[in-house]
């Protein structure tokens, strides 16, 4: 089924930040699908410059994306054992558009740290963070891509094979609830 929609969002700013390598190798192995990448280059929250200036363009934009995705995939890197600023700011805003873009959406959420529990720590809190917005979280399998700088060849893709088995089972388990 060609017609699915698939957002990708990756936690990281950097253009050659692992979890975008991984956000792109889920999307690959999610396939065929539309895939669009989420920009989360996004101003901070501030309730101030919200009642004064309303939602900006750039938030109203992702909330939309969200909610014309068929399933949405979040790969999130750890810092200082959470998820990224970047990606809670994200949250934070997309919590204050209207409706709800993310209730009953079919989320999937991996991690790729240099550490070698793979960001498990920051996924776990990314969980909690979006439990209130009521998504269809996947609960497995868990990809925590450890010592994430040296897990991709010079094209982007998964060397290892446990690695990418285990991201192909969770983008298969997305894709079936995708299409319920």
């Amino acid at each position: 089924m060609t017609d699915l929609t698939l957002l990708g969002i990756s936690g990281s700013l950097r253009r050659e930040a692992t979890n975008r390598k991984l956000m792109h190798e889920a999307a690959r192995l999610f396939a065929p699908a539309r895939f669009i990448v989420a920009d989360l280059n996004l101003p901070l929250y501030d309730g101030d410059n919200e009642q004064a200036e309303g939602i900006p363009a750039s938030v109203q934009a992702l909330a939309d994306q969200i909610a014309a995705a068929d399933a949405v995939v979040i790969s999130t890197p750890e810092y200082n054992k959470g998820p990224s600023g970047v990606l809670k700011n994200a949250l934070d805003w997309v919590s204050r558009t209207k409706g709800s873009p993310w209730a009953d959406k079919p989320v999937a959420v991996m991690s790729a740290a240099g550490g070698r529990a793979g960001g498990e720590r920051a996924q776990a809190t990314l969980r909690g963070f979006l439990v209130p917005f009521q998504p269809r979280l996947l609960s497995g399998p868990g990809v925590h891509l450890a010592d994430s700088s040296n897990q991709f060849d010079d094209q982007g893709r998964l060397i290892s094979d446990q690695y990418a088995a285990t991201l192909q089972q969770l983008m298969d388990k997305l894709r079936i609830e995708a299409q319920r």
